[in-house]
Order: structure tokens, then C-alpha cells, then sequence
């Protein structure tokens, strides 16, 4: 089996048990690096042992929250015990609700900053202090949106949580510099997932009277290329920023949704 040219590198991967998350670890393990799974899901187990039967390194899952700071102690601390570095983190774990604003709860709105901002943080802390200890630098790569670009009706928390996500990673860009660790965010558009038969159904409930199927197929027809966005088209440009090729790239957010928003 190819090595890969992630061979010897080692990549932390949250909400990774399905869809983007489960894409992106798959595409960093086919490239020969050692990956930890991350999510708040069991199934993360079943999805990293499967990965690792056909991986040329290492595939671990394991479960934890990312909103609880013990939970991401201690999966970082199992990278560490386990190969003694880290050398990319990529921060996925996500989550939305969609309602108007009377009938968007505080419990709702607290859940996504949490997951969505409050993570990024938790795990972007305890990545950069391996990288700091070990001292061969690092990339650290944000999961921020469209809706970090434009906030988008009935989701004020979800635009706020992604917003911040921004703010997060040009902040951080600038602290972890002087170590070699870059930080970056990247905005996908519209790509296949759980997360996507959601936004149709209730979007397409709060817009009109739309069929399943029928706003996400409206939403992508004005997309300049004319296609949704796929696992794999995220994974290209992760492990893009990933590689020595961009090392002179941080504090950047960079689009992956075929034009969709174009700054």
C-alpha cells in the first residue's frame, strides 16, 4: 500500500463519525496519516475501525463533546500518549437549528455557539499546546460557513456562531504564528449531508410551500457552477492547507462553495 504524503503526520478530525467530517478523515488517512476520529456520536468507534482496516497508519475513534473541556482534554491527550504529536486539527463539528426569531429558544441559541464557536476554541487550545510542546509547528483548520460571509434568515446564532469562528481564527493565526502553526477557516456552501435534508426541510417549511428536494435544488441552480458541493471538494482544500505548499497562508477564510458568495 502507497504511504501517502500525510506518512508520518498526524491529524485530529472532529465530527467525524458522518458526512463532511467522516469524508474529510477518510481523504487525511488515505494519505497515510494517523487519524483521530472525534464526535460527540458512538458511532465514531464503528466509523474509525472501519477506516482503519483499509488505512496504510493508525485510524482511532473516540467519543467526546466538543463542548465539554474535559472530554476534549482528554481525547488530545489520547493523540499525544498515542504518537507523541499532533500536527493538524481539523475543527468540523457543527450544528444548526433553523426558526423564526420569536420561537428561536435561549437553549437553542446557547447549543449552537457551543458546538459551533465554544469548540472550535476547546479544540484549537488543546491542539495548539501539543504542537507547542513538540515543536514542529502545525496547521489548524476552522469550519466557518456561507453564513460566515452573509447571515441568512432564521438563523441569527447559526451566522453569529460562524462569524465568530472567523474573529477566532484571525486571532488565533496571529498568537500561534511565532510557533509555525497556521490557523485558517473554511467556508463550504451547499454539500450532501444530514445536515442539508434538515436546512431543506425547515428552510423550505419558513420560505413557502416547498416539496423535500424542491429549495435545495432552487439554491444549487444559482450556484455559478452549477453543482452542489461534494466531501471530497472540502478534503482538496484542507489538505491543501495542510501541506507544506501553504505554509506561508494563515489567518485566511477561504470560500469552497462553487461561487456561491464571491469575497
Amino acid at each position: 500500500m502507497n504511504a501517502g504524503r500525510y506518512a508520518g503526520r498526524t491529524v485530529a478530525v472532529t465530527g467525524a463519525a458522518r458526512g463532511i467530517g467522516r469524508g474529510i478523515a477518510t481523504r487525511f488517512a488515505d494519505e497515510g496519516a494517523a487519524v483521530l476520529m472525534i464526535d460527540a456520536d458512538p458511532a465514531v468507534e464503528d466509523a474509525a475501525t472501519q477506516l482503519d482496516a483499509t488505512s496504510p497508519a493508525t485510524v482511532l475513534g473516540v467519543q467526546a463533546d466538543v463542548t465539554d473541556e474535559t472530554a476534549v482534554t482528554a481525547a488530545f491527550a489520547l493523540a499525544e500518549r498515542t504518537w507523541n504529536r499532533l500536527d493538524v486539527l481539523v475543527n468540523n463539528a457543527g450544528v444548526i437549528t433553523i426558526s423564526r426569531l420569536e420561537d428561536l429558544t435561549l437553549a437553542d441559541w446557547q447549543k449552537v455557539l457551543a458546538v459551533n464557536t465554544t469548540g472550535t476554541f476547546l479544540c484549537a487550545r488543546a491542539a495548539a499546546a501539543i504542537m507547542r510542546r513538540h515543536g514542529h509547528g502545525g496547521r489548524i483548520l476552522n469550519a466557518a460557513s456561507g453564513q460566515a460571509r452573509q447571515g441568512f434568515v432564521y438563523t441569527p446564532h447559526y451566522a453569529a456562531s460562524k462569524f465568530g469562528v472567523v474573529g477566532l481564527t484571525q486571532s488565533l493565526a496571529k498568537e500561534l504564528a511565532p510557533d509555525r502553526i497556521t490557523v485558517n477557516a473554511y467556508c463550504p456552501g451547499i454539500v450532501g449531508s444530514d445536515m442539508w435534508d434538515y436546512n431543506d426541510r425547515e428552510w423550505g417549511r419558513l420560505l413557502g410551500d416547498y416539496q423535500p428536494g424542491e429549495l435545495m435544488a432552487e439554491w444549487v441552480a444559482g450556484i455559478p457552477l452549477g453543482r452542489a458541493g461534494t466531501h471530497d471538494d472540502i478534503a482538496h482544500l484542507l489538505l491543501f492547507l495542510a501541506s507544506p505548499e501553504a505554509g506561508y497562508i494563515t489567518g485566511q477564510t477561504i470560500n469552497v462553495d462553487g461561487g456561491m458568495f464571491m469575497n
